[in-house]
């Protein structure tokens, strides 16, 4: 469907409101399509193709709202739509805190073409997919030791947004998406070992080869062969850049407006207070081109923009929609994301933590003996004391050298002395939302 019908689509959802009785109200249509291809053992496993256009409605009367949505864009449906949503909006508790942005906070003149988010080449045909996912499998099953490959995928979405509000603002934006991935399994029955590789890009053009990508879940599957419990005690612990992120994510959790204004955060009372190490900034940065968290204006048509959320190791500032702002007296961090069955809350996109001057070998090699992680499985997190305790796999190091795959590992401890802990190492990868390299952190808790 053409982003002028979206357009279309969501002024039709504001004047039904309007009519039905709403004070003010913003709309949301996207329109999506996607397919993705598994292959295993050579065979054609599952192919599934999805399209289709999707609508939300929210209004508001005084301090209460109501969200709808629907899948059907007649112009009944939208009628009905408008009727329902006033009606549950009259019923509602009142928010004081609720409402659209002031018509001089909104976005304005931006250029969605220097974002980079839609490649403009063709869709690929599904037998392209079926041949990426194909040699997925082929070059992970060439690697040896490998036992077989559990999955081989390859996917494409398209995905059109348009967001219109009462206030005045109309924006939107296309998306694209190409992905391929793999899960390895090495050694049989009881010693069986499992892992996997993916990358995903917004232009076709940048996506690595589906051979590489087989092959590295091969060689990560043969790496973790006959693993061993690690020792118990309190070791320096080095986790590795494909789930760093996670310990960042932790943060970014903890300073989320919602988590704020309940009073629900570990890091509640750290404003302005140092949070990482001196040296070490947290940026994001919405504006990034081709990367998969950039856009030009929030999900309330506020204009995006890079900001430090952690400078120099000192917390900056909370991330907020108008509603968590409100609440707190501060101006919104323009970070409101919704869908079209919800009201707008706040999110980040794109992060980046500063990197440090070492490798990770040679942030393994400092560490003498310790727990190299590279794989997290569920997590028991204190969200108001920031108490930390996750499941964990990896490789034990010795004398700076890897020894032995690990796993059936907890590792412990507070993410607020944690983080003061953190020395990164100079190995992120550019092209992800979240920048983020290995991260050793000293003293942690490990018990087999």
């Amino acid at each position: 469907m053409p982003s002028a019908n979206l357009s279309d689509l969501t002024e039709a959802l504001l004047a039904a409101a309007t009519k039905a009785g709403a004070g003010a109200a913003d709309a949301i249509a996207v329109d999506g399509r996607s397919v993705s291809i598994d292959v295993r053992q050579g065979q054609l496993e599952q192919a599934e193709r999805a399209e289709g256009v999707e609508i939300g409605l929210r209004v508001l009367i005084g301090g209460r709202q109501a969200c709808v949505s629907a899948s059907d864009i007649s112009a009944r449906t939208i009628a009905d739509m408008a009727e329902r949503a006033v009606a549950m909006a009259r019923e509602a508790p009142e928010d004081p805190y609720a409402g659209l942005a002031d018509p001089d906070q909104l976005a304005r003149d931006w250029d969605v073409s220097g974002f980079e988010l839609a490649d403009p080449a063709p869709e690929p045909l599904a037998q392209a997919l079926e041949t990426d996912a194909r040699e997925a499998e082929a070059a992970a099953l060439a690697v040896a030791g490998v036992a077989q490959v559990q999955s081989a995928s390859a996917s494409y979405s398209a995905r059109r947004l348009q967001i219109a509000a009462s206030n005045g603002f109309s924006g939107g934006y296309a998306r694209t998406s190409r992905a391929v991935s793999a899960v390895a399994i090495s050694g049989e029955g009881l010693s069986m070992e499992r892992d996997w590789a993916a990358e995903s890009r917004c232009f076709q053009a940048d996506l690595p080869s589906a051979a590489s990508v087989g092959q590295l879940a091969g060689e990560r599957a043969v790496a973790r062969a006959n693993p061993r419990a690690p020792k118990t005690g309190a070791y320096p612990v080095l986790i590795d850049e494909r789930v760093a992120g996670s310990l960042i994510g932790h943060l970014l959790s903890a300073i989320n407006g919602t988590a704020i204004t309940r009073g629900a955060s570990w890091l509640r009372d750290a404003l302005g207070t140092q949070v990482l190490p001196e040296g070490l900034s947290l940026i994001e940065d919405p504006h990034r081109p081709r990367i998969s968290g950039s856009r030009p204006f929030d999900a309330e048509g506020l204009p995006t923009a890079r900001r430090a959320i952690v400078e120099n190791g000192v917390l900056m500032g909370w991330t907020l929609d108008l509603a968590t702002a409100r609440k707190l007296g501060l101006r919104s961090t323009a970070n409101a994301s919704r869908g079209t069955s919800s009201p707008p809350s706040p999110g980040v996109g794109n992060v980046a933590l500063t990197q440090g001057a070492q490798s990770r070998e040679e942030l393994l090699r400092a560490m003498g003996s310790g727990l190299l992680v590279t794989s997290f499985i569920g997590a028991t997190i204190n969200p108001t004391t920031g108490d930390y305790s996750r499941g964990a796999s990896g490789f034990w190091v010795e004398n700076g050298e890897i020894t032995h795959p690990v796993n059936e590992c907890t590792v412990a401890g507070n993410l607020r002395d944690m983080l003061l802990r953190i020395t990164p190492a100079n190995d992120a990868r550019a092209h992800l939302s979240h920048v983020v390299p290995s991260l050793l952190l000293e003293g942690l808790t490990l018990a087999g």
